[in-house]
């Protein structure tokens, strides 16, 4: 018994094509957005504007204030921002550390298509009538909900990311009732005002950073950790 021939490779073995090889990082690309429902927030967001148009091409007000005019755009634009946030997270845990410097990269690339995606569905809904301060306006309220609940996923988990646009959304139609005069409350001040749209846009910036660096916050909703299993387990077996 011999070890000649152990290192000679196979004959059958053939090295993977280039192209094949080419299409790995679009595979991991697809793989990344599968298991972060990205094909259901899609679909999600297409589904906001579709009501958005609904909503602005029959009319659909409740009569009141600045702050009953604001609601339904509002209410959608959260909802666009709740579906990213929650996309932020996967139900199997982060599996793409193993790709080391791509994870950023990906969760980067989702979280800005994600928004420009979100934009685009609202602006296409938009179309369906007159909306309050209009598109510029829109697009401020969009990213600064966006920013808190990117910043949300990052402290809270992703599966709780939601909770930041909504909690923001109940404090800017109490601030509306009256005359908010901090640029916090973006959606009460003109479309060109300066001051919101750097607030919105810093809440952006600091979200995506938050989540491109650090990710989704484990929120306790995913899978039980090996350390945590196999101290269970050893627990167990000295209890017996």
């Amino acid at each position: 018994m011999t070890a000649a021939g152990v290192q000679d490779p196979a004959a059958s073995a053939t090295p993977a094509p280039a192209g094949r090889a080419g299409l790995a990082p679009l595979r991991l690309a697809w793989l990344y957005a599968v298991s972060r429902r990205i094909p259901v927030a899609l679909g999600l967001l297409a589904a906001l504007g579709v009501l958005l148009w609904c909503a602005l091409h029959w009319r659909w007000n409740i009569a009141g204030g600045p702050a009953a005019q604001e609601v339904i755009p509002l209410t959608v634009e959260a909802g666009c921002a709740c579906v990213i946030a929650v996309s932020t997270y996967g139900p199997f845990g982060e599996t793409e550390r193993a790709t080391g410097r791509w994870l950023p990269y990906l969760r980067l690339g989702a979280a800005v298509a994600l928004t420009a995606i979100a934009y685009g569905a609202l602006a296409a809904g938009a179309t369906g009538g007159q909306l309050p301060g209009g598109a510029l306006a829109m697009l401020r309220d969009l990213a600064g909900l966006i920013g808190i609940g990117l910043v949300s996923a990052a402290a809270l988990g992703g599966a709780f990311g939601w909770t930041g646009p909504l909690a923001y959304l109940l404090v800017t139609e109490v601030a509306l009732t009256g005359q908010p005069t901090t640029p916090w409350i973006w959606a009460g001040r003109p479309p060109h005002d300066l001051g919101g749209a750097l607030c919105a846009a810093l809440l952006l910036i600091a979200g995506t950073a938050a989540v491109t660096f650090f990710g989704a916050r484990d929120s306790g909703l995913g899978p039980i950790p090996p350390s945590r299993y196999l101290g269970t387990r050893e627990a167990n077996r000295d209890a017996l």
